[in-house]
């Protein structure tokens, strides 16, 4: 009796390949794997030829948190959080007309990487981040005005990485370090 011929493996989709690689450096950043390890991993993703060999690479990294996505949305009106506060994976904030001031400076982050998606119609925007943090707002909109931000070198490694993104018609967003 002759045997069945086996299924051949699935081939690996780039996105795939993609999520692979962006769970490894994920799970280096917070810590989890080490450089060699990372090293390692990465080499065994870029060449994997089946779906097999990126599930047996990632099988030995911890769970992925839950991605916590929070929107704030106001018609008119103010927008105000400040002090000790938890800031999600992801931040939605609506405003059609009205002030918005966002103060990261002692808020707890649960991911080391958070968005912040900004949706604002008229009125200007202050976002005060951590001392050590990275901005990044490449993905922005504005229409009438610029943003002001500077720049800024972390006083420290680690610091959480902010990418800001979305529209703003009518107003400016000010981004600011905190001084302590």
């Amino acid at each position: 009796m002759t045997p069945l011929p086996k299924d051949p493996p699935s081939p690996i989709d780039e996105e795939a390949r993609d999520t692979a690689v962006q769970r490894l450096q994920a799970a280096y950043a917070e810590g989890h794997i080490s450089h060699e390890e990372m090293d390692e991993g990465l080499d065994q993703v870029l060449t994997a030829k089946a779906h097999s060999e990126l599930v047996s690479v990632l099988a030995t990294l911890p769970a992925e948190k839950a991605a916590s996505t929070s929107t704030i949305a106001v018609g008119s009106g103010r927008i105000k959080r400040r002090g000790a506060w938890r800031v999600p994976r992801m931040l939605k904030v609506e405003s059609a007309f009205g002030k918005v001031q966002l103060n990261l400076s002692r808020a707890e982050f649960e991911h080391s990487a958070v968005d912040i998606e900004l949706q604002l119609g008229t009125g200007k925007a202050k976002i005060t981040v951590p001392r050590d943090a990275i901005v990044d707002i490449e993905e922005l909109h504005t229409g009438w005005k610029d943003t002001r931000y500077k720049t800024r070198r972390p006083s420290r490694p680690g610091g959480p990485r902010i990418r800001i993104s979305g529209t703003m018609g009518y107003g400016r967003l000010t981004i600011r370090h905190a001084r302590r």
